[in-house]
């Protein structure tokens, strides 16, 4: 009887249009709440949550269906593109002079995260330069949804997606995240670092110490979580990413774009006819072969164990291979800067050493 009543009282809700007085809802379109699927997921929610029933009603009926979702998660898979053109897309003279600077400007932050962590700072700034373009394309779907249509009207991954509205129902109540103005990915996926809630709960950090985990407009956050969440997932400190790779004529291995495990090694690569700078890894270090064409034709690389970690982000080799190639133009546009400032620096001292008459004389 309780649930047909908290039913009832959404319903009145709804009717009244007091719910929507924040303007955050059109009520043009509604989730059918008594479906059962939605009833048994308010209950579990309700029960795991130490939540009452209503509260979770009340929320699920401001989610507005977005057919438009559906559609873009259906897409078939384009045609993929060989890797000189996927990475031409990422590699533009805006994203990496935005990226440069990014870094500077974000400096402090990022060696801070850097010696708390052991990741490089250019990598964070990458991931953050791939995902949203330094924080300016964050996503145009409300978390709430999008989470809330892939739930119950996108059978193939309805379980991932409910338990990631389920988490994203406890991030709202854990941290000062609105479920109703939150904005995302069409997938959920929120913030400069475009987390989806389980891991915006996992490995989320407070890096301003303020008591919150705002992942939407605190860079301090935003760069810790980034980093935070490559340690988690065994980021080695000064560790190699990638090596430019030859292949020996009729060499017996194949480089599979679908494989993200570290299934060689240094040894075993080499002794099948793969040539390229271990970095001073040793013999049993595992690495992966990684297919990277060029216009010419097939290119290879090796990728280390920093390699596989930043697949976690988003699992893809051609990912990995942009934000490593992202990372070390940055990195190389930031060196060079750092040069010239050393070199006007030292001019200006120069300048503004005083000259005695004895110096002068010679």
């Amino acid at each position: 009887m309780r649930r047909i009543a908290d039913i009832c009282a959404v319903a009145l809700l709804l009717a009244s249009g007091s719910a929507f007085a924040d303007g955050s809802f059109s009520g043009r379109d509604r989730f059918d709440l008594d479906r059962p699927e939605i009833r048994e997921f308010v209950e579990n929610i309700a029960t795991s949550q130490k939540m009452e029933p209503l509260d979770v009603y009340r929320l699920l009926a401001k989610a507005e269906p977005q057919p438009k979702i559906i559609e873009l998660i259906s897409k078939p898979a384009e045609k993929v593109s060989p890797w000189y053109e996927y990475r031409a897309r990422f590699m533009t003279e805006q994203r990496i002079a935005e990226g440069t600077q990014f870094m500077l400007e974000h400096r402090a932050r990022l060696e801070k995260a850097h010696k708390e962590t052991g990741v490089a700072p250019e990598y964070v700034v990458a991931i953050i330069g791939v995902e949203t373009f330094y924080g300016r394309i964050t996503g145009k779907f409300r978390v709430l949804d999008a989470l809330t249509t892939l739930s119950f009207d996108y059978p193939p991954r309805a379980t991932f997606f409910r338990d990631e509205l389920a988490q994203f129902i406890a991030l709202s109540r854990e941290e000062k995240v609105d479920p109703l103005t939150a904005m995302g990915s069409y997938a959920g996926a929120m913030g400069a670092s475009q987390f989806m809630p389980s891991s915006y709960r996992r490995y989320a950090v407070d890096g301003s110490d303020d008591k919150q985990r705002d992942l939407f407009a605190d860079w301090d956050d935003i760069i810790a979580s980034v980093a935070n969440y490559f340690k988690a997932h065994g980021w080695v400190a000064d560790g190699p990413v990638l090596a430019d790779a030859v292949l020996q004529p009729d060499a017996p291995v194949v480089a599979d774009p679908g494989n993200l495990a570290l299934n060689e090694t240094v040894a075993g690569l080499k002794a099948k006819g793969v040539d390229f700078d271990p970095e001073s890894q040793g013999d049993d270090t595992p690495v992966l072969l990684v297919p990277a064409e060029t216009q010419l034709g097939p290119g290879y690389r090796v990728g280390f164990k920093n390699f596989e970690v930043i697949t976690r982000y988003n699992r893809s080799v051609r990912y990995a291979m942009a934000v490593h190639d992202l990372a070390q133009t940055i990195a190389g546009r930031i060196a060079v800067a750092d040069a010239e400032a050393a070199k006007r620096e030292k001019t200006t001292q120069l300048a503004s050493r005083p000259v005695n008459d004895e110096t002068e004389a010679r």
